[in-house]
């Protein structure tokens, strides 16, 4: 939402109103240093973590290189992987984005310094992948918001799970008719 100190949108209308902003002004550029980004993000987590199932926080980034610091970024996914925090990375252009399927963490846990992570909190999306003839289309773009998506419901079940956090009952309502 352009601030770093309270980076919190309310609703699907406070990320839509954050991205449309951030849009025209943010500009992609080297090196590609996502751990900064992780660790600044995962401190809101952790106080979203003292009180579980408060809230539960989702990082979006946009990449159009290779990680730059791979090691550290894998150190603080790990070091996140218990808090109410997912991580959406969405490859942009046609750079050799390999090594974002070791962060995502489908086929082989992320492991760092011995480490091993909590649970699977990365999702990576390589946008080329939903381009039709050089563009999006409507269907392609419903695809994409699927697949960027599609971990998330079982990424906040994971943490909800592990920290017995149950789900509030649903509300009364009157009767009309009694």
């Amino acid at each position: 939402n352009g601030s770093p100190d309270n980076p919190y949108c309310s609703k699907i209308e406070g990320v839509l109103s954050a991205y449309l902003m951030c849009i025209n002004s943010v500009q992609l550029y080297g090196p590609t240093n996502f751990a900064p980004i992780i660790n600044h993000v995962a401190r809101f987590a952790a106080a979203s973590h003292q009180n579980p199932g408060s809230s539960y926080c989702v990082l979006l980034m946009l990449t159009d290189g290779v990680i730059s610091d791979m090691a550290m970024t894998k150190e603080a996914i790990v070091n996140a992987s218990h808090l109410p925090l997912s991580i959406i990375i969405v490859g942009i252009g046609n750079a050799d984005f390999e090594a974002m399927d070791v962060l995502d963490a489908d086929d082989e846990a992320l492991s760092s310094r011995g480490r091993v992570a909590v649970r699977d909190i990365v999702q990576f999306v390589p946008f080329s992948k939903f381009l039709v003839n050089g563009s999006v289309t409507t269907l392609s773009s419903v695809q994409l918001a699927k697949e960027v998506l599609a971990e998330i419901p079982d990424q906040v079940l994971s943490y909800m799970r592990a920290n017995n956090v149950k789900p509030n009952p649903p509300p009364t309502y009157a009767s009309q008719f009694s």
